[in-house]
C-alpha cells in the first residue's frame, strides 16, 4: 500500500496510507484528538474532517478549542435551523444563513411571518435533529446539475446564487433529507451541535435591496458548550436591562418622535446637561492640546461637495436643498469648512501645524431599518477636528492623536482596540498618496506598542484610517475615535503653505474624532454605567430632600448655595414620606441625596447619602461643595 507524508504544525512528519482524510490523520495521532476534531486546515485552507489528503500537505487539526471553531459550529447550526424550518414549514424557501460575530441567522421566504411560538417549535425540532446524529456530508456538483437539483426542490434562491457565481462546479452539504448550497466547512455530524438558542425574528430584504422581496430572518446563537451559552444569554439579559433607550426614557434624558421624524433625537433638560458636561470637557481637553475652536455652517454649496468627491462617492448619505435657485448640501462632515478657514489667508510653514476643532452637528441619511436609538441616528454631533501640517510633521501629529485617545479612554475607564482600514474600491487620489498616507498611519501604530489589526478595503474614500473601538462592561465593541490621513482633499482644494525655502508646498490633512458621535458615546455611557453615571458627568449630582414641610426654608437655602457654587442640584420638597423620596432619587440614579431634618436645620448641616445606601457623616454645605469639587477634579 502506498503512503503519503503529511507535515504537522510543529513541522513533524506523519506517514499515512494513501486516501487518508483529515479525520484519519487525527486518529493516527490519538483517539482523543479524533474525537475532538471538527475540521482541518490543509495548506492554509479550511476543510471538513472528511477531506482527503495528498502527499506533502501541511495540515492542522481544528478542535472546539481552536479560534476557528465557533464560526464552524454556528454555521452548522444555521443549517440545522434551516433543516428544522423546512420540516415544519415545507413551503418555506431557503436563501442564505451565515455565521456572524454574535451567532448566526438564516433568511426564509415564507408567506406567513414567523411567531415567537414558531421559534419554540423550530428549536425543539433542532434538538431532535441534533440528537439524531445525522452525518453532514459534502458533495461536489457541476453548476448545471446543482441548478437542476435545486429547481426540482423549488429552491429558486439557490439557483439564482449559483447563476451569479458563474463557476463550473459548486459544493452542496447534506444532512438527512436536507441539502444546502455552501462552501463549508461544517461539523462532521449534527450531534456535535450541543448548545444553541434561537433569539429573535426580523424582516430582511433579499440581498439587502429594498426593491426585492421581504424575507423572514431568524437570529440565533451557538456555543461550544452550554456553560458558554448560558453566560452569553446572561449578558444579553444584562444588555436589555442596560438598554440606553429604556434608561434614557426612565431618566428623562432624550426622546424620539414620529412627528419629528425617525433618527432625530430630542434632548430633554437632563440629557442636554449631560451633553453640555461632555462638550465642556471636550473643549477644555482640546484647548490644552493647542487646538483652535471653529464653527462652520450647516449647509454649503453643492459645487464644494462635488469638488471634494463627496457628491460622487457619498451622495446617497447626504441631504440636499436649494436656496435662491442655488443647490446646497447639508453637511455630513465638517472638513470642507475647515479647509475654507485654512484657505482664508496665506499660510507659512511657521504656522503649521494648525488644529481646527469643532463640535459640529452633521446630518446623514441612514435607512430606517438600521436606525437604533442614539447608536445610529440621522443627526448627530461629532467632536471633529482637522489638523493641517507639513508632511514631516505628520508622524508626530498622528501620535499626538493616539495619545489623546488613550488619555480620554483612561478617564472614562474604557479599554479599546485599534485597526488600520486601507483603501476601498471606491476611492479618490493617487496610488502614491494612498501609500504614503497608509505608511504614516502604520508607522505610528507600530510605534504605539499596542496591538492592532488590518481591515482591508474599509478606509474612507479619500484616505486610510485608524478605527478605535472601545470595549464596554459587557465586552461589546463600539466605534468611537478615528484618525484619517488625507493627501487628496488638500490637492483638490489647492491648499498650500510657504515652505522654508520660499516654495509653495501642499499640507497633509488629518481628519480625527476622539469620542466620535456625541450621541453614540452617550448611548454607550448609559449602557456601560447602566445610567449610574460617575459624579463628574452626572446630569444631576445631588438632590436636597426634606423630611417635613418645616424644613423647606433651610432646604431652599442649601439648594441655592449649591447651585451658585456650580453644582448640578435639584430639590424634592414634596409632602411625601422620606423613604419614598429616597427611593425616587435612587431610581433616578442621582449620586447624592442631602437629607434635611430637624438636626440639619439646627446645626446648619446636610446629611449626604450615596445612591447605593451608604451614609456619609453630616457636613456643612460648603464642605459638601468642596467634597464634590475634589471628586470631580480627578477627571478634569
Amino acid at each position: 500500500m502506498s503512503t503519503i507524508s503529511i507535515k504537522l504544525p510543529d513541522n513533524s512528519i506523519r506517514e499515512l496510507p494513501s486516501g487518508s482524510s483529515v479525520f484519519d490523520l487525527a486518529a493516527s495521532i490519538g483517539a482523543g484528538l479524533a474525537k475532538a476534531a471538527i475540521a482541518g486546515r490543509i495548506n492554509g485552507e479550511m476543510s471538513d474532517t472528511s477531506a482527503l489528503l495528498a502527499d506533502g500537505d501541511r495540515v492542522e487539526i481544528i478542535t472546539d478549542k481552536s479560534p476557528e471553531a465557533l464560526e464552524i459550529i454556528r454555521h452548522s447550526t444555521s443549517h440545522l435551523m434551516a433543516q428544522a424550518v423546512k420540516e415544519l414549514f415545507p413551503d418555506a424557501k431557503v436563501t442564505i444563513g451565515p455565521a456572524i460575530e454574535t451567532g448566526f441567522y438564516y433568511d426564509f421566504d415564507i408567506e406567513k411571518p414567523f411567531t415567537p411560538e414558531d421559534l419554540e417549535r423550530i428549536e425543539a425540532r433542532m434538538l431532535m435533529l441534533a440528537s439524531a446524529d445525522q452525518k453532514i456530508e459534502r458533495h461536489e456538483y457541476s453548476s448545471a446539475d446543482a441548478i437542476k437539483m435545486f429547481e426540482a426542490m423549488g429552491e429558486s434562491y439557490k439557483t439564482e446564487l449559483i447563476n451569479d457565481l458563474a463557476v463550473e462546479s459548486v459544493s452542496v452539504y447534506t444532512q438527512g433529507d436536507f441539502a444546502d448550497l455552501c462552501r463549508g466547512p461544517h461539523l462532521p455530524s449534527t450531534a456535535r451541535i450541543k448548545a444553541f438558542k434561537l433569539l429573535s425574528i426580523a424582516g430582511a430584504y433579499w440581498r439587502g435591496d429594498e426593491k426585492n422581496r421581504m424575507l423572514q430572518r431568524i437570529y440565533g446563537t451557538a456555543f461550544v458548550d452550554k456553560k458558554e451559552l448560558e453566560a452569553y444569554l446572561h449578558r444579553l439579559e444584562e444588555a436589555k436591562r442596560r438598554d440606553h433607550r429604556k434608561i434614557g426614557k426612565e431618566l428623562d434624558l432624550f426622546s424620539f418622535s414620529d412627528e419629528v421624524g425617525a433618527g432625530f433625537p430630542i434632548w430633554h433638560p437632563k440629557g442636554a446637561m449631560l451633553r453640555t458636561v461632555l462638550e465642556d470637557f471636550e473643549r477644555r481637553e482640546h484647548l490644552k492640546r493647542e487646538y483652535d475652536i471653529v464653527v462652520g455652517p450647516q449647509i454649503l454649496k453643492s459645487e464644494l461637495w462635488q469638488r471634494s468627491g463627496h457628491y460622487e462617492n457619498y451622495r446617497e448619505n447626504m441631504y440636499f436643498t436649494e436656496v435662491d435657485e442655488q443647490g446646497f448640501g447639508i453637511k455630513p462632515m465638517n472638513c470642507l469648512s475647515h479647509m475654507m478657514i485654512y484657505k482664508s489667508q496665506l499660510r507659512s510653514y511657521r504656522d503649521l501645524p494648525l488644529r481646527y476643532f469643532e463640535l459640529g452637528t452633521v446630518h446623514r441619511h441612514e435607512r430606517a431599518g438600521v436606525l437604533h436609538g442614539l447608536m445610529r441616528v440621522r443627526c448627530f454631533t461629532q467632536d471633529d477636528a482637522h489638523i493641517l501640517c507639513a508632511p514631516e510633521q505628520l508622524d508626530a501629529e498622528i501620535k499626538g492623536v493616539l495619545s489623546f485617545v488613550s488619555d480620554v479612554m483612561n478617564i472614562f475607564g474604557f479599554d479599546y482596540e485599534m485597526e488600520l482600514s486601507t483603501r476601498p474600491e471606491k476611492s479618490i487620489g493617487s496610488d502614491s498618496d494612498w501609500e504614503q498616507a497608509t505608511g504614516a498611519l502604520l508607522s505610528a501604530l507600530k510605534d504605539s506598542g499596542r496591538p492592532f489589526e488590518i481591515n482591508e478595503g474599509d478606509g474612507a474614500f479619500y484616505g486610510p484610517k485608524i478605527d478605535i473601538k472601545l470595549r464596554d462592561c459587557l465586552d461589546r465593541r463600539w466605534q468611537c475615535a478615528t484618525i484619517q490621513c488625507d493627501f487628496t482633499l488638500p490637492e483638490r482644494f489647492d491648499l498650500t503653505y510657504v515652505a522654508s525655502d520660499g516654495e509653495r508646498k501642499r499640507p497633509v490633512m488629518v481628519h480625527r474624532v476622539i469620542l466620535g458621535s456625541i450621541e453614540r458615546f452617550i448611548g454607550v455611557l448609559i449602557e456601560h454605567f447602566a445610567g449610574s453615571f460617575p459624579l463628574w458627568i452626572s446630569p444631576v449630582q445631588a438632590v436636597v430632600v426634606t423630611v417635613t414641610d418645616s424644613h423647606i426654608p433651610y432646604a431652599k437655602e442649601v439648594y441655592r448655595q449649591l447651585r451658585n457654587a456650580g453644582m448640578r442640584v435639584e430639590h424634592d420638597l414634596r409632602n411625601e414620606k422620606l423613604s419614598f423620596k429616597i427611593r425616587e432619587a435612587q431610581l433616578q440614579k442621582i449620586p447624592y441625596m442631602l437629607v434635611i431634618g430637624d438636626k440639619e436645620v439646627e446645626q446648619g448641616t446636610v446629611a449626604p447619602r450615596y445612591r447605593d445606601g451608604k451614609n456619609l457623616s453630616p457636613m456643612r454645605p460648603d464642605d459638601f461643595i468642596d467634597f464634590v469639587a475634589q471628586e470631580c477634579k480627578k477627571y478634569n
